[in-house]
């Protein structure tokens, strides 16, 4: 009987938890974002406001709309598109925040192959 009542208590405990999800602090500032090319860890900087998020990776500026759902998730779409890949828009979602920095997962708007990411906010 013991064991029955630890079981449901430590259930109970964990269906309360509730990670952090302060989204409105990340809405704006700059980030940087890492993540493993091939064998080599690259960084990502991007800074963004409420409507216009500037990427910068290996040297090179990419503007692109963002367009908020709700404070925790928007639509990213490049302005100036080089090529059909960067035509399609992607959906980001922050799922956790912790102090400076905040989980995402994101896919290209209308398919179901998600990534996940996490972001730094260094400004």
């Amino acid at each position: 009987m013991r064991l029955l009542t630890s079981i449901l208590l430590l259930f109970t405990l964990i269906s309360c938890y509730q990670p952090e999800r302060d989204c409105k602090k990340f809405k704006t500032g700059t980030f940087e974002f890492k993540a493993l090319v091939g064998t080599q860890l690259e960084t990502t900087t991007f800074k963004r406001n409420d409507s216009i998020e500037i990427d910068y990776y290996q040297g090179k500026a990419d503007t692109s709309s963002i367009r908020w759902i709700n404070d925790c998730e928007y639509i990213v779409q490049k302005i100036n598109p080089k090529n059909r890949a960067e035509e399609k828009a992607i959906h980001m979602k922050i799922l956790t925040t912790d102090n400076n920095e905040y989980t995402f997962e994101y896919n290209i708007v209308g398919q179901t192959n998600k990534q996940k990411g996490t972001a730094v906010k260094v400004k």
